[in-house]
């Protein structure tokens, strides 16, 4: 039995960005897998991309990372603050935890921004806060049964609440009262969670001898910190601008390491001396599996030369090449696809490996063959043991992998994310969908009807501004 298990089961999104309402349970009803994976399909601004920002928020959150300021355009324009809540299971050895994790995120003035002879023009900038951070857990084992109860809950004017668990949390520190409180508006201040803050997740590690409490709190920090990958649009737009983005975990008899990388395709990649011998590595583990991909290709690092960075610390220059049928070129040549396969292709494998291993992917299906993709879900959810969460508008997946797999976003924002109902064994997912585009035979509707008529009006008007 693998000795941890760690993963997302549910999440709840209210206000952030167009979803009001959306609740998706990520685990599959239907046939107990190893793997979870979850595909959400819908229509184009539906909601798909603001759960693989919830995600974001989420593993920022739980790093004790200072929010991006554009965040806080995510609230939704009509309220004053948006809620993520998250249920994980965690199992080590025979004992099984469910966690739940809520915060809020509110749009406020940047103060650290204001000059203090401020210029009139000059646009005020916003940020985002943390706040109203919650977290519970149940226990069980064969020895012990703890139900749900709140373990830090910071909606108070103290420090946190209840008052039996910051006694025990912090039983060393009972008297710091005053710097704890400077320790969670310093966090909000900079846009950070309170909980999961290096600060207090110090302190809980010195300070708590209760073994349970710890392992929850060390459990989510270390999930977000090595566990939890996710890939928004930003790395498709690293990717259409010729560089190649990799995040990867790789572990040897020496050491585990994780990290992001981006090597620009259109000039040699200057690479630190003692990470040279990890890009190798990382490439000579995706090239067993790129080979049976796109059959015959395999990806090389060319070192071409010794190099001085201005901090004056010695690097290596290279270059990556593709190899196949015996020839060599600049990856740089190669198409879209490629390089997107490449850019997750680490991180499927470790996916399939690792049950802890979470990874969210935006718009998956972008330049990948429709049934490479198909197939490799398959590959994943048939065998494989970590979680998948992504988004996609190619529907060859209904197809291939189990329907307890697919989630649909709707046109409700108050009801974004539903699962099929009525969907019998032998139904083709994919012209089920088709059917209840056209039908509507859910309880919500899942695509706004567009009219040919009017959107053939529409280009013929736009087009008289060319003819005059």
């Amino acid at each position: 039995m693998d000795k941890r298990m760690f993963r997302i089961v549910n999440i709840f999104i209210e206000n952030f960005k167009n979803v009001k309402k959306g609740t998706l349970d990520l685990e599959n009803r239907r046939k107990d897998y190893r793997a979870s994976i979850v595909g959400v399909y819908g229509q184009n601004g539906s909601g798909k991309t603001a759960l693989i920002d919830a995600l974001q928020v989420l593993k920022l959150s739980l790093c004790g990372k200072a929010i991006p300021e554009q965040y806080a355009d995510y609230i939704n324009i009509n309220a004053q603050y948006s809620t993520l809540k998250f249920q994980f299971k965690m199992q080590k050895a025979k004992a099984l935890y469910d966690i739940w994790y809520q915060f809020s995120m509110r749009k406020v003035i940047d103060e650290s921004q204001i000059e203090e002879n401020e210029l009139e023009g000059v646009e005020t900038k916003y940020k985002a806060q943390i706040f109203d951070e919650v977290l519970s857990f149940s226990y069980i084992s064969d020895e012990k049964k703890i139900r749900k109860s709140t373990l830090i809950d910071t909606r108070t004017s103290e420090v946190f609440v209840p008052k039996s668990k910051y006694n025990e949390l912090l039983e060393k520190n009972n008297e710091d009262i005053m710097e704890l409180l400077l320790t969670k508006r310093l966090a909000q201040a900079q846009s950070r969670s309170f909980i999961f803050s290096r600060e207090m997740i110090n302190r809980f590690r010195r300070d708590c001898n209760i073994k349970l409490y710890v392992d929850v709190i060390n459990g989510l920090n270390l999930f977000g910190r090595r566990e939890l990958f996710i890939i928004d649009t930003r790395h498709e737009g690293l990717i259409n601008m010729n560089a190649l983005p990799l995040s990867f975990k790789y572990r040897d008899n020496k050491a585990e390491m994780i990290g992001n990388l981006v090597f620009p395709l259109e000039v040699p990649t200057p690479v630190p001396d003692e990470a040279m011998e990890l890009v190798n590595k990382v490439i000579d583990n995706m090239n067993i599996v790129l080979q049976q991909l796109v059959p015959g290709l395999t990806l090389s690092v060319v070192d071409l030369g010794s190099d001085v960075s201005k901090e004056g610390n010695p690097r290596r220059l290279v270059q990556f090449m593709s190899l196949k049928n015996g020839k060599a070129i600049p990856f740089r040549y190669e198409s879209a696809g490629i390089k997107k396969i490449v850019s997750i292709l680490q991180l499927l494998i470790m996916v399939y490996n690792n049950p802890s291993i979470t990874v969210a992917i935006d718009e998956m299906d972008s330049g990948i063959f429709e049934y490479l993709l198909g197939e490799l879900l398959n590959i994943i959810s048939e065998k494989g043991k970590g979680q998948l969460i992504f988004t996609s508008h190619n529907l060859r997946p209904l197809e291939t992998i189990d329907k307890g797999f697919i989630a649909f976003t709707t046109t409700n924002p108050e009801n974004r994310y539903i699962r099929f109902t009525n969907v019998k064994g032998n139904n083709n997912l994919r012209d089920f969908y088709y059917r209840d585009i056209v039908l509507g035979e859910q309880s919500e509707e899942v695509y706004d009807p567009t009219n040919n008529f009017e959107i053939a009006l529409a280009f013929r008007e736009a087009g008289e501004a060319f003819d005059s």
